[in-house]
């Protein structure tokens, strides 16, 4: 596959703060591509310099074969953007927001209906067509600004934390129009600090913390770097604030995560720990409900590779509110 996107040694700065760190990387075409991080590593900038809004203070970016900087308006007619908070209009129906939008991006005035038309029954909004986009649900906005980004046929779809703030079930409907449109040929950039979210839709994912890209590769080639390591689960009846502490301490244990009511051991000597942290446990007083060994996952090489709690990757940003 053909590199769709290349940026090379893309670096923003605010005031004191290094957003973006000279950073560099492609994506094929036809690919999900994933930038995962937790807030503030750097995602939303990045993309808003790919897509024209933002201005880098060095470094190139190639979207297409055109350069951002210096031919951001055909750029702009090959891509389509879905950012954190929505551009479309409040008091405008559905059909009108993506007619409009068909009117922005220069759609034959005899194709903007059909299309738009089209669009509303692919993402199942066709029955809400005549709705105030005001009046519809979060899930049914970020779908409905989704359709708005694909009115022009674009090339390559942008998609800054498309989940964030929506309920289980719209998080998962809007997961499954991501992976048709891929399907369809779509080539697709997307943040997240969803570690599930981007292991299930990206083939690849870059993993970003404070501007600076950690590791790009492949889901299954970036779980393969911690290898080595083996995690044994124990399910308790309960878990006390000060259990990881007492339990730190036992020799061979490399790190300790803590779920619920499950508290996971990373280690590379499992044999040796395992009746140590059981003798521990019991010592404590808590009872085991359950033991497991487990192969290392995604959130185990992201801590791993990035030195972070996960528990950060948890934490959303506060919701922007689109047009009301």
């Amino acid at each position: 596959m053909n590199d769709i996107i290349k940026v090379n040694e893309l670096t923003k700065i605010y005031g004191s703060t290094l957003a973006v760190d000279h950073i560099s990387f492609d994506v094929k075409e036809g690919e999900v591509f994933g930038f995962l991080g937790p807030n503030g590593a750097g995602k939303t900038t990045t993309i808003r310099i790919m897509v024209g809004l933002t201005q880098p203070n060095s470094g190139t970016a190639l979207i297409n074969g055109r350069d951002v900087l210096k031919e951001s308006v055909q750029v702009k007619k090959t891509i389509g953007l879905v950012p954190e908070t929505s551009n479309l209009y409040g008091e405008l129906t559905s059909l009108e927001n993506l007619i409009y939008q068909a009117e922005l991006f220069g759609v034959p005035k005899k194709e903007r209906r059909t299309h738009a038309t089209q669009l509303l029954e692919e993402f199942g909004l066709k029955e809400h067509q005549e709705k105030p986009f005001q009046a519809l649900s979060r899930g049914l906005k970020r779908r409905l600004t989704i359709a708005a980004a694909l009115i022009h046929n674009p090339k390559i779809l942008f998609l800054d934390e498309p989940t964030t703030g929506l309920d289980v079930m719209s998080a998962r409907g809007l997961r499954k129009l991501i992976l048709d449109a891929k399907k369809k040929g779509l080539t697709i950039f997307l943040t997240t600090h969803y570690i599930p979210e981007a292991e299930s839709l990206c083939d690849r994912i870059a993993m970003i913390v404070k501007g600076k890209i950690r590791v790009i590769d492949t889901p299954e080639s970036i779980k393969a770097q911690v290898k080595e390591t083996e995690i044994l689960e124990i399910g308790l009846d309960r878990v006390t604030e000060d259990l990881k502490n007492k339990l730190l301490s036992t020799e061979g244990i490399e790190k300790i995560l803590i779920a619920e009511n499950r508290i996971r051991f990373h280690t590379k000597k499992l044999e040796q720990i395992t009746s140590p942290i059981i003798k521990s446990l019991e010592q404590l007083g808590v009872k085991i409900q359950s033991i497991n060994t487990l192969s290392p996952s995604l959130e185990d090489a992201f801590v791993k590779i990035t030195g972070l709690d996960s528990e950060l990757m948890k934490i959303d940003k506060p919701v922007k509110m689109g047009p009301d």
